[in-house]
């Protein structure tokens, strides 16, 4: 398969990012340098609503956090997060920083030296194998932190919003949602960061657990059900009549409770923009849900692109877009609503998402009534056996990954602000991180004997 190149360039993001530049340098120097370094290093406590706005100094005086001293005119103090041994894509003439591996392959400026990546920690995992499928290999997460983010899940699946009944607690533990996150999350501050993506991971497969796949969930009525767990992410502003009415419905059922408490914890560590952002991909995800329940109530099956295009929704784009809250910094709303950033995080989000096809492949068939999946698709509407279709599965895969890749590549060559790097290689993480934790985890997945 050709090895992609890279695409042609976002002409608006060199002026995106030397606007962005220009008034970060002069709102710092409005605020001056004495606010900056007596303004608090960590993410600003949103106000709720009817109160003022929080201080601005930490948003006057640009991003905070790794990776952005460079647009601040004071040092800050900053907790260093555990090493990171994944791979970020690199453009040529890029300069990557010591200490940061790249993807195998791709041309690096001459003379940048860079990390050859220490081996992994921790005893060995079990891992599945799918022969041809293009991934990175990651180290074994901090077993510290894995073992500190399982018990504060479970503690607050079980004590705060009573998440799942008692006969459930294996599948909750097997899902191994700690490793899950400490892998995708290397470079988070504190467990209190891996927290605020924990609970929203563990919210979002409630939600699909419960309102659309096997514990209960059916497409009938599912349009109602999705709208009203929504709100619990972007609040209803109605009349003071009714307001008690909807609040009250928040805690109707465990998908509403969960998506309340994660929201209501993200939005303590996060920025309004980030809040927002997070809002409209759930929003994005949830359309996704419909369009394949819609399709199970007809009980039609999509042609292939039709697939994707739904697959692009209902995927896993929430959890890489959060990145930069969960690292303690911010990229700017400016540059994540570039062109070039959405084709970027559209391309992670969706080569993540046929890696959770091709290991939940098995797992569904073997589920109650008929799961789309990609190679289910190709093998009904392009004629394939069943190995032919997985393996053409795969391929799509690998096409989807080279192009996130290269245009990674492409948008960092383009438009070097620190924040939007360190944004970029926290996404390639997150890929890794996911696929680490498909292929590690052994008590959901197994493969069909296809080799």
């Amino acid at each position: 398969m050709p090895e992609p190149g890279l695409s042609p360039l976002q002409s608006s993001l060199p002026s995106a990012a030397a606007h962005f530049g220009a008034h970060v340098l002069a709102q710092a120097a409005t605020v001056g340098v004495e606010a900056a370094d007596t303004a608090p290093s960590t993410l600003p406590v949103p106000a709720a609503v009817g109160e003022p706005m929080p201080d601005l100094s930490r948003i006057l005086r640009g991003p905070s956090g790794l990776g952005t001293a460079g647009l601040s005119l004071a040092a800050r103090p900053v907790e260093p997060p555990a090493p990171v041994e994944s791979v970020v894509p690199v453009a040529p003439g890029v300069p990557v920083a010591p200490g940061v591996p790249v993807a195998p392959g791709v041309p690096v400026a001459p003379g940048v030296p860079v990390a050859s990546g220490a081996p992994a920690s921790g005893a060995p995992v079990e891992a599945l194998e799918i022969p041809g499928l293009y991934y990175h290999p990651v180290p074994e997460p901090d077993p510290v932190r894995v073992e500190e983010v399982s018990r504060r899940i479970k503690d607050w699946a079980v004590d705060e919003v009573e998440l799942f009944p008692e006969e459930w607690e294996g599948q909750f533990d097997g899902f191994s949602v700690g490793r899950y996150m400490v892998a995708c999350h290397p470079d988070a501050p504190t467990v209190d960061h891996l927290m605020v993506a924990t609970r929203l991971m563990v919210a979002e497969n409630a939600v699909d657990d419960i309102y659309c796949e096997d514990h209960g969930g059916s497409p009938i009525g599912l349009g109602g059900r999705l709208l009203l767990a929504h709100t619990a992410l972007d609040p209803v502003h109605t009349t003071a009549e009714y307001q008690p009415q909807w609040a009250e419905s928040l805690h109707a059922d465990s998908p509403r409770r969960a998506y309340r408490s994660a929201m209501e914890y993200f939005v303590r560590q996060s920025t309004p923009s980030q809040a927002d952002r997070f809002r409209h991909d759930m929003a994005r995800l949830h359309l996704g849900y419909l369009a394949e329940g819609a399709w199970a109530q007809t009980d039609h099956t999509p042609e292939v692109w039709e697939y994707l295009a739904m697959r692009q929704y209902n995927n896993f784009r929430p959890c890489p877009t959060i990145t930069d809250t969960v690292g303690g910094y911010e990229l700017p709303a400016d540059l994540h609503a570039q062109p070039a950033m959405q084709r970027v995080l559209a391309l992670a989000g969706n080569a993540s998402t046929i890696v959770n096809d091709l290991y939940s492949y098995t797992k569904e068939l073997a589920s109650p009534g008929r799961h789309l999946n990609l190679p289910v698709v190709l093998a009904d509407r392009e004629g394939l056996s069943e190995r032919d279709a997985y393996l053409k599965a795969v391929e799509v895969h690998n096409d989807l990954m080279r192009d996130f890749e290269a245009e990674s590549a492409a948008l960092a060559a383009a438009c070097p602000v620190p924040s939007l790097l360190r944004f970029l290689k926290g996404v390639a993480v997150w890929v890794d991180g996911n696929h680490y934790w498909h292929q590690t985890n052994t008590f959901r997945y197994s493969l069909p004997d296809f080799w």
